[in-house]
């Protein structure tokens, strides 16, 4: 069998962009999105050897042809929120192998935008009779 002649040896030129090839790490913002998001239930499952989970479950999207399964959330992004004070978890549900707990926002007391003791106090401007 006779081998075809290739194209004269071309250097092959890659395309890079200018962006790191390491993966790309989601932010506390991304958690919290996902978190807050009334129609997505994030739950945290704590199996009996130990191992944390944070999951929801991603609904399928038919333009792109993915979802309908569940997806993990960053476990040490999560529990950082969770030290800060920024997430909570719900009620514990448990059975032999697992304890999954509902993960919801912290709720946080709405913080005035003025301090009252800060306003002076309004007074009446004094007004003089014309005679």
């Amino acid at each position: 069998m006779q081998s075809t002649p290739q194209a004269a040896q071309r250097p092959v030129s890659v395309l890079t962009s200018g962006r790191s090839r390491t993966p790309v790490r989601s932010t506390g913002g991304d958690v919290l999105r996902v978190i807050s998001d009334p129609c997505t239930p994030v739950f945290l499952t704590v199996h009996a050897d130990g191992r944390r989970r944070y999951s929801y479950w991603q609904p399928f999207d038919p333009g792109t042809g993915r979802g309908s399964c569940y997806a993990a959330l960053p476990t040490d992004e999560c529990d950082a929120l969770h030290s800060t004070g920024r997430i909570t978890f719900g009620e514990a549900v448990v059975d032999p192998t697992r304890t999954t707990h509902r993960v919801r926002l912290a709720r946080t007391p709405a913080v005035p935008t003025r301090a009252a003791a800060a306003l002076p106090a309004r007074t009446a401007p004094h007004r003089v009779r014309a005679a």
